[in-house]
């Protein structure tokens, strides 16, 4: 080993000076008058304690490693003791003479991406395949939820405790957003692993908290009185935006996104792009008379590009307000804007129209989504089964 090492942090060359260290020496030595000195051990080779003229001390180690010369730093003193800082080069010693550099090793654990870094691409490669309404959604639990937890941590270092107690903090108060959140953190985690980052996911397997589906659908009689309350109401914009919810089946953002270029009013077709809707294809779907006059309507009162606009010509962002005050001045109780949806499906499914029928007008891409509705046919089904008993009642009663 040379007589004298270069330090890259030091103004001038550091001497050599060759002893067994021990805490009594460390304490014992003199501070340098300029730069910093080194004092190797005599019993592991390259491990010593580097002295600075304001007095840090701490220990490292030197090495060579596919012809370069390394120094990696173990500790500072008094924080580790002469004989643990020299137990602790023994191990990196260990893992240069297998192949290891560890200094390399250190580097790349602290240039690790973090669950920042991870949202960062995520945002950036992920999320524009989405909805632009599952694109703000999906911000906000990040944004709200996911970083302020756990954005400093490493990818690398998540566990699935991390994970629970992420989704843990947040189901006490909302079972289901917290399931959704660790969703969208689950999916991230899974193209860490295609992006090389991490080898397994530490989010499958956390617990979900339990779903209770909830279908409220409206009667006739809340019907009427809602659209009643929609009619008078004062905010002309939402409320149309609502009833035309109410009219079609569709989903809110889908109203809300619609623009006049996406109405062929002639065949009374409604085409929404595939950027804005769930399944993310395209959904040519034939519209009532009812809509073809509250679109008249619409024309008649605004201009634009949208339906339903707002302020400085974008799309109306918000209609809860206009939507609790009608369902207030409707009597109505414990019902969603959603609800309208669920209620659409319920009149065509109790109308006798097929579930083909019922998942093409709101739009599915599975059967299975459709299948929800399938209790609504009883009563339709009940009316066959008692039309065919009646018939062969009849039948019987002609052959007496």
């Amino acid at each position: 080993m040379p007589t004298s090492t270069q330090d890259s942090a030091d103004t001038v060359r550091t001497r050599k000076v060759s002893n067994r260290v021990t805490d009594r020496m460390l304490s014992a030595l003199e501070l340098p008058e300029r730069g910093a000195r080194i004092h190797y051990d005599q019993v592991v080779a390259g491990f010593g304690v580097r002295i600075t003229q304001a007095g840090a001390r701490s220990f490292i180690l030197n090495y060579r490693f596919e012809g370069r010369e390394r120094r990696i730093t173990i500790g500072s003193f008094p924080s580790w003791s002469a004989a643990a800082a020299r137990k602790q080069a023994q191990v990196l010693r260990r893992q240069i003479d297998t192949g290891s550099d560890p200094l390399a090793s250190r580097e790349q654990r602290r240039e690790a991406p973090t669950v920042n870094d991870l949202f960062a691409r995520y945002a950036e490669e992920h999320l524009p395949t989405k909805s632009v309404r599952s694109q703000a959604d999906d911000r906000s639990m990040w944004k709200k939820e996911i970083l302020p937890a756990l954005a400093t941590k490493k990818v690398a270092n998540l566990k699935p405790q991390d994970c629970d107690a992420l989704h843990l903090r947040i189901a006490k108060d909302r079972p289901v957003r917290a399931n959704r959140i660790l969703e969208v953190l689950r999916k991230a985690l899974n193209l860490a692993i295609r992006w090389g980052w991490i080898e397994r996911n530490p989010a499958i397997g956390c617990r979900k908290s339990v779903e209770r589906k909830r279908h409220r659908y409206l009667s006739k009689d809340e019907i009427s009185r809602l659209i009643q309350a929609l009619e008078v109401h004062t905010e002309r914009t939402s409320a149309d935006a609502l009833l035309f919810m109410l009219f079609t089946g569709c989903r809110r953002g889908e109203a809300l996104n619609a623009s006049w270029a996406q109405f062929d009013v002639e065949s009374r077709v409604w085409t929404k792009a595939s950027s804005e809707t769930k399944q993310r294809r395209e959904h040519r779907v034939p519209y009532s008379e009812a809509v073809a006059r509250l679109l008249a309507k619409r024309r008649a009162e605004s201009g634009g590009t949208f339906i339903f606009q707002g302020r400085l010509g974008a799309p109306l962002r918000e209609v809860r307000k206009t939507w609790k005050s009608a369902c207030d001045d409707a009597g109505l109780i414990g019902v969603r804007i959603h609800d309208l949806r669920h209620t659409f499906a319920s009149l065509v499914a109790s109308s006798g129209h097929s579930l083909v029928v019922v998942g093409e007008l709101l739009g599915h891409s599975s059967t299975q989504t459709t299948k929800r509705y399938a209790h609504l046919y009883d009563e339709p089904l009940r009316a066959a089964a008692n039309g065919v008993a009646q018939s062969i009642e009849d039948e019987r009663v002609r052959s007496d």
